[in-house]
């Protein structure tokens, strides 16, 4: 049993006090040539690296900083009128209560008209959560809602494929550190392999991140990656949204 209090104490923390927006990366589909999704990445007022807001993170802003980037992304892709997916990234250590912590998530949707069945939270692998009860217990609560849920950076965290087993994601996003060199390293292409072959046996989409080689490119298409991200396709764009005639597609 988790010892978390039935009061919600995020939900007593001020707004987060440092300036930020986002840029937005697409996620393409390289079977249909087409934009799948659009991932919301945090940046400073004037363009400065996620490196610069996160360094002013600590224990008492999590929380606030947490809910202000779910309701920055929402207003900014109905803003810019997105018709794709938008992933959001989340912290599920700032989460104190499932269903209070989503109100404002619920709210900002509702407001700009943005649909609940296009979101996807993405958490990450390389975030140790020390309580997994209460992990699955914020999954079943995002997915009441329509959302979908995403395991980023697989392959480099604290997890692996037993932890794949518990939280049952509906999206593996494979790290740059994988997929890097692929197309020369047999290893890394064998487990990427492995990957989408589980993916196909129990319906798990793989997206495959941080591609910057059109080697590489041509290396997953051959073992059946059909969704990547990646600077080889377009860099993030400051408030704004990558349209499906700039990207870079590759031949054939």
């Amino acid at each position: 049993m988790s010892n978390r209090p039935n009061a919600c104490p995020g939900c007593q923390q001020e707004q987060f006090a440092y300036p930020f927006t986002m840029a937005f990366q697409p996620i393409v589909d390289l079977r249909e040539n087409r934009i799948d999704a659009h991932e919301a990445l945090v940046r400073g007022p004037a363009g400065e690296s996620a490196a610069a807001v996160l360094a002013q993170l600590d224990a008492q802003n999590l929380y606030a900083f947490d809910q202000a980037c779910r309701v920055k992304a929402i207003e900014l892709a109905a803003r810019l009128k997105m018709d794709n997916r938008l992933n959001i990234n989340f912290l599920p250590n700032a989460v104190y209560q499932p269903k209070a912590c989503i109100r404002q998530t619920l709210s900002a949707a509702a407001r700009t008209g943005f649909p609940l069945d296009r979101l996807t939270f993405e958490f990450t692998e390389g975030e140790q959560i020390s309580d997994e009860r209460h992990l699955l217990s914020i999954i079943e609560e995002y997915r009441r809602h329509g959302f979908k849920i995403a395991l980023d950076d697989f392959a480099t965290g604290y997890s692996g494929l037993a932890r794949l087993a518990d939280l049952r994601p509906d999206i593996i996003k494979l790290d740059r550190a994988l997929v890097k060199d692929c197309d020369t390293d047999k290893m890394r292409l064998s487990i990427i392999t492995s990957m989408v072959a589980l993916g196909t046996d129990v319906g798990i989409k793989v997206v495959a991140e941080g591609i910057e080689r059109s080697e590489e490119v041509d290396a997953l298409r051959a073992v059946g990656v059909r969704f990547m991200q990646g600077f080889y396709f377009a860099r993030p764009l400051f408030e704004g949204l990558v349209g499906v005639d700039t990207i870079r597609w590759p031949a054939g």
